[in-house]
């Protein structure tokens, strides 16, 4: 198989020569990063090409490094059943930046690119419906990011008393377990739960 990327590898080069900023093969998987700008023209050559046959779109997701100045990943996998190989593209952006939507070459890339909008904010230019899709109504910030704040927010339910939505604030509805990591075959130091029922 990674023989197969590698040849890959070399022939994208080739072709699509100063569109790839990067090419990394590891782990068995070849990655390309690539410009904002050149999403389209790569994405469509990748899917076009009879070399490459990347016809199967696979997913979108983020990634966020806030550290960086262009903080958000966007990363897309695709699909060639004919070659049998898969390949990731990865584009950079910020929070200001819109990413070329990818509907009109893969239009299975729609729910995806709201996802990514929705818990990252990551913008996408020429999304034919550029909404939320997993978080309520008026909901604020995005809660994939690494600075979204874990406290100090309300959950939504449905309740059936009152025969509507309710918000409440955010509850644990179990304690924090401690594990103690022993092996079970070596036996513990301590009674485990249920054990103390058993006959000495």
């Amino acid at each position: 198989m990674s023989e197969a990327l590698k040849d890959l590898a070399s022939y994208l080069a080739e072709k699509l020569g100063g569109k790839i900023s990067e090419s990394v093969l590891a782990y068995g998987e070849l990655t390309l990063s690539i410009p904002a700008d050149d999403l389209i023209s790569v994405a469509t050559f990748l899917r076009n090409d009879v070399q490459c046959q990347f016809v199967s779109f696979i997913d979108i997701s983020g990634a966020d490094y806030p550290a960086r100045q262009k903080r958000f990943d966007v990363v897309y996998h695709l699909l060639s059943p004919r070659q049998n190989l898969r390949i990731r593209l990865k584009v950079a952006t910020d929070e200001d930046t819109p990413v070329p939507s990818l509907t009109g070459v893969f239009p299975g890339a729609d729910w995806f690119e709201r996802e990514a909008y929705d818990l990252y904010g990551i913008l996408f230019s020429g999304h034919p419906d550029l909404r939320r899709l997993l978080t309520d109504y008026g909901f604020e910030g995005h809660p994939l990011r690494k600075d979204f704040p874990l406290t100090g927010f309300v959950e939504v339910r449905y309740d059936d008393e009152a025969k509507r939505v309710v918000y409440e604030p955010v509850e644990l509805k179990q304690e924090f377990r401690n594990f103690d990591f022993l092996s079970p075959w070596e036996g513990t130091d301590y009674v485990l739960p249920g054990d103390e029922k058993a006959k000495q």
